[in-house]
């Protein structure tokens, strides 16, 4: 979708803070990101591994990363490969499937 240069003008000019909004925006997403830290596959908790090597035994996990939430609660994010197909895989230190 293109817009029109005039209609950016006017939306600019009558809404002075769009700038400001946007930078809130990206400042979010970056708080976001940072709560995502690497975890390599070996020092994964024993019952997220044998939730892999049990129901995902015919994968191979590629990364993982444990990811906290906004309310401190906490899963694992893993990325799993088998042949040419990828996915993405969230279990809590349970080793049970989230969402």
């Amino acid at each position: 979708m293109r817009l029109n240069p005039i209609a950016i003008a006017l939306l600019l000019a009558t809404a002075p803070n769009v700038d400001a909004s946007v930078q809130s925006s990206t400042q979010v997403a970056v708080i976001a990101e940072q709560s995502k830290v690497a975890v390599r596959p070996e020092d994964l908790p024993e019952p997220v591994k044998s939730t892999l090597a049990g129901s995902y035994s015919e994968w191979k996990v590629t990364s993982a990363y444990l990811v906290t939430r906004d309310d401190n609660s906490q899963y694992y994010e893993i990325n799993i490969k088998r042949t040419e197909e990828t996915s993405t895989i969230n279990l809590d230190k349970y080793g049970k499937k989230i969402d």
